[in-house]
């Protein structure tokens, strides 16, 4: 094996590595006396990236400490907008913003049930989530409003709302409806608003050439219509069908509708990054935590019939937290599947890395 040759390095850097013999025990105690009193995140085959992180979750820990000492005085203290003033002008920002719900019986007749294309009943039913996202969301700022004028009673559940909206959280009221969020207020409104122009351009203009696979609240729906649509068309046991994978590495490539499967895009890197001219998983840019996946085309497939290549296996999650909870259909609230990726090293570097895909940022 490589590790008892003598210029073997334990890490790429070179500076952990065994040292050569010798008979006196100082040489050795020299040698560990030498080395780096903070172990850097490459002695477990981490990027150099994983002390950003760490440092990053630190930082939100220590945050969220201070927040939560904050003082609930709602008086105005002087010149500046008193709590109450703040949460009633968020709230009617965020009012202003959100789109209308959709029309799902308008919806369901223009795209009716269809044996061949499973599709048209995953867009009805993304639609009808939305709308429930979206009535939750109207209806307790409409009331968090009317309880800081004193028109309502203020509950413990709009009470909760107030103060996520002061601290531009996202309140746990809206999470109960929503799809996996790790984002702050802002983002999150924008993201919401992002996903209902993406369902009202599918609507408006037909099914998108490239879906946006973030879009969607139930990820695992689309992609099993998907796999219905094929083995449907070939008659084929939908069992015995699984997706093969094939990164694009040209965008010119995805001007018309795959014959089968679905163009794919909206994901994110955590740990890698991709080589365009030598169509590989390659090492992230340094202090740059996340790197956008080129658009992955999705081919269902006999799984006897998938292409043969050295490939790590990468797990896409819909947030950084990756970890859920098994829901009642089966699925993961947070896991959506494996991908396979060619690399040009072992699987087993990636491990180490920890790679894995995001649907959705944290920021």
């Amino acid at each position: 094996p490589k590790i008892l040759t003598d210029d073997y390095k334990f890490s790429m850097s070179g500076t952990y590595y065994a040292p050569p013999y010798a008979q006196e025990r100082q040489a050795y105690t020299d040698f560990i006396t030498s080395l780096p009193l903070i172990a850097a995140p490459e002695v477990y085959g981490l990027h150099s990236n994983a002390d950003i992180t760490k440092d990053i979750k630190d930082t939100n820990i220590l945050l969220d400490s201070l927040m939560s000492t904050q003082s609930r005085d709602t008086s105005g203290g002087g010149a500046g907008k008193s709590q109450d003033e703040i949460i009633s002008d968020v709230a009617t920002d965020i009012l202003e913003r959100i789109k209308p719900n959709f029309d799902t019986e308008t919806i369901q007749r223009a795209y009716p049930q269809n044996y061949y294309d499973s599709m048209n009943t995953v867009l009805v039913q993304e639609a009808a989530r939305v709308n429930n996202l979206l009535n939750v969301v109207r209806t307790s700022l409409l009331d968090i409003r009317k309880a800081v004028k004193g028109l309502i009673l203020l509950s413990d559940a709009l009470d909760a709302v107030g103060m996520a909206l002061f601290n531009g959280r996202v309140p746990a009221m809206w999470l109960k409806k929503s799809f996996p969020s790790l984002k702050p207020l802002a983002s999150y409104v924008k993201e919401l608003c992002e996903r209902v122009d993406f369902f009202q351009n599918w609507i408006d203009h037909g099914p998108p050439v490239v879906f946006w696979l973030s879009g969607f609240f139930f990820t695992q729906a689309f992609l099993t219509a998907s796999k219905q649509n094929y083995a449907r068309k070939f008659k084929v046991e939908i069992d015995k069908v699984d997706f093969d994978f094939d990164v694009v590495d040209d965008m010119e490539n995805c001007k018309e509708k795959p014959e089968d499967g679905v163009f794919c895009r909206g994901l994110y890197f955590d740990g890698a990054s991709w080589d365009f001219e030598k169509h590989t998983l390659t090492e992230q840019p340094p202090k740059i935590l996340f790197m956008p996946v080129p658009v992955i085309w999705m081919v269902p497939k006999e799984t006897s019939k998938f292409k043969e290549f050295q490939f790590y296996n990468c797990p896409l999650y819909k947030t950084a937290d990756r970890r859920g909870i098994l829901s009642t259909t089966g699925h993961s609230t947070n896991f959506v599947m494996s991908i396979r990726l060619p690399t040009a090293v072992v699987a087993d570097h990636w491990i180490l890395r920890g790679l894995a895909m995001l649907t959705s940022l944290s920021d």
